[in-house]
């Protein structure tokens, strides 16, 4: 695995580039000089987690034949204050899920994500503590069901 940074401006507007050419623009806040033209490093690991665990819950609720219609996640994060480094100390995680969908499978597949198989989570919750839930937005019965 690579990933390759380019500085886009005179400032800290960055641009990081994976091998297949797929690339996210990272900058800083107007505090440091920033231009805010991409997400902040921290809030990568943030949204790191939101897409591994996604990911994750996605792939296991398509081997349980869930119907899943769509799928989001909001993640909040609160850092260490007047530190340096500011480490994230608490994290929550709420997916929300759209279909017609079995709880107890959706809840084996985010409890395995969040515990078992999202790299990004397990490699977080050395320094934090991640709480998470899920709530399931059910499908109108269409007429004539």
């Amino acid at each position: 695995m690579r990933i390759q940074i380019a500085r886009q401006n005179k400032a800290v507007h960055m641009r990081a580039t994976n091998e297949d050419g797929a690339s996210v623009d990272m900058d800083g806040t107007t505090a440091i000089g920033g231009e805010n033209k991409g997400l902040r490093p921290m809030q990568m690991l943030l949204a790191a987690l939101g897409g591994c665990s996604t990911i994750d819950i996605v792939t296991i609720l398509n081997k349980q034949r869930q119907p899943l219609e769509d799928i989001s996640v909001t993640i909040d994060g609160e850092r260490e204050p007047n530190v340096e480094p500011s480490l994230f100390q608490d994290i929550d995680v709420h997916f929300t899920l759209k279909g017609n969908l079995d709880e107890d499978k959706v809840r084996k597949a985010v409890d395995l994500s969040m515990q078992k198989y999202c790299s990004v989570a397990k490699t977080l919750e050395k320094t934090a503590t991640i709480t998470y839930g899920f709530t399931i937005v059910e499908e109108p019965a269409t007429a004539g069901s």
